[in-house]
């Protein structure tokens, strides 16, 4: 593709109508925020109780995933969010692990071929986070983790082509609300399923640091199983 070609072609997209009919749904762009708010809040919160850990950079890349989504779902770009939403639930899982694992981390930094699975790190909290098995049982969280990353992996690996993904050119990226509200589902999904692993993970570990009002948002709209299974106060 010529770089006139593109140009042409790229100014064919109505991006300001791609976005004005994104945001002329206020339920869409609330539920997307929502999503964003609490992952801000663990942000903020971790920020401040584990300064210096050179970990906090994944935190950082949670957050502005988060962002990410919200900016390229409103553009009419969703199979690019995918990647986004993924991206947001492996980061804040990442955090969990390297923030006490700072020489894989380093050599992580360094590059060489070295990379922890998501399934790695989940082996890691069954076998060393107090009553982390056990709270993920409970709630069934490993199970939904599982279920979720499979079917987003389909999407961002192009297993399921045409899902996400409705234009055949360019010119043709345009506003589609069953793909917008299949990709918000996803990713509140997603977003509910990062909040639940750091609560049973880093939450729970430093919990009494949290602020008053972060408790009680974080533990907001949560059903009373997944409260006492997690076994957190929000005083």
């Amino acid at each position: 593709m010529s770089k006139k070609f593109f140009e042409v072609e790229f100014r064919k997209i109505d991006w300001k109508v791609n976005s004005d009919k994104f945001f002329s749904s206020p339920y869409d762009v609330d539920r997307i925020e929502a999503c964003n708010l609490r992952v801000a809040i663990w942000a903020r919160q971790l920020e401040a109780i584990d300064v210096g850990n050179p970990a906090l950079s994944f935190i950082r890349e949670m957050q502005m995933s988060g962002h990410q989504v919200a900016a390229l779902l409103a553009l009419g770009l969703y199979k690019p969010a995918a990647a986004s939403i993924r991206s947001m639930l492996e980061t804040g899982m990442y955090y969990t692990y390297f923030r006490s694992h700072q020489i894989e981390l380093e050599t992580l930094a360094r590059g060489g071929g070295y990379y922890i699975t998501k399934s790695e790190v989940v082996e890691f909290h069954k076998q060393h986070t107090v009553k982390f098995k056990d709270i993920a049982s409970q709630i069934g969280l490993l199970t939904e983790l599982e279920k979720w990353y499979g079917a987003i992996s389909s999407i961002v690996h192009g297993q399921i082509p045409g899902v996400w993904n409705k234009f055949h050119a360019l010119k043709d990226i345009t506003f589609d609300k069953p793909t917008l509200d299949l990709a918000i589902k996803t990713f509140c999904a997603c977003e509910n399923t990062l909040h639940l692993f750091l609560l049973s993970t880093v939450g729970r570990q430093f919990w009494d640091s949290f602020s008053v009002d972060a408790k009680k948002r974080l533990l907001a709209h949560l059903s009373l199983k997944i409260k006492t299974s997690l076994e957190l106060d929000a005083a």
